[in-house]
């Protein structure tokens, strides 16, 4: 519904993330409603520590910071070098410290083993669709015990049908993996949410 999407207006800095997403291409943005979800669930767990997997151009960033507690830190993670500039801008211009933040330049899966085990309350996924299996073992080995995993366009991708055949793959995997407690939201392209139960 429209009333739902437009329920959590965005502000300027969030709409000039969204220009500079369409400018730049390759970094689509969350939809406001997700933007809005993650934001919810940050807050809800007074997340401290959160991993995103594919920076874009920091509209989900804002959205995580912007419901963390004060001196959480995000860490996020993308290949593209000009995305990571666009986003630290929008974090700056959104009024957070450079301390609430890091940025790693490189590919997700050599960075994310540098990662601690267990450090994280929240890790969250809008990245290469045919990664997602592996993203999803590199979120269970950063997640403490009740910590979220999400991913973002977990009901299809506009990339084709391999990358639809390796979402259905992730939606399994989550809903088989007696490890979580797994909820699909069909917001935005499809949020795909887990718990992870203390061991």
């Amino acid at each position: 519904m429209a009333y739902v999407d437009q329920f959590l207006p965005e502000d300027e800095v969030l709409n000039t993330t969204r220009r500079n997403a369409a400018e730049v291409g390759g970094a689509a943005p969350v939809s406001p409603v997700t933007g809005g979800t993650l934001r919810f669930i940050a807050a809800a767990m007074g997340a401290r520590a959160v991993v995103e997997i594919g920076t874009g151009c920091g509209t989900s960033g804002i959205w995580l910071l912007r419901g963390m507690r004060a001196g959480g830190v995000l860490t996020s993670v993308d290949v593209e070098p000009e995305h990571q500039r666009l986003a630290r801008a929008a974090f700056l211009a959104a009024g957070f410290a450079s301390s609430r933040y890091r940025l790693i330049g490189g590919l997700a899966l050599e960075v994310l083993p540098r990662l601690a085990d267990g450090a994280y309350d929240m890790v969250f996924c809008d990245a290469d669709p045919q990664e997602d299996a592996d993203y999803l073992t590199a979120a269970l080995r950063l997640l403490r015990p009740g910590g979220i995993l999400a991913f973002d366009d977990a009901l299809g991708s506009e990339h084709g049908p391999d990358d639809t055949a390796a979402t259905t793959e992730l939606r399994e995997q989550v809903r088989a993996d007696e490890s979580l407690v797994p909820l699909l939201l069909p917001i935005g392209k499809g949020l795909l949410t887990a718990v992870k139960r203390p061991e």
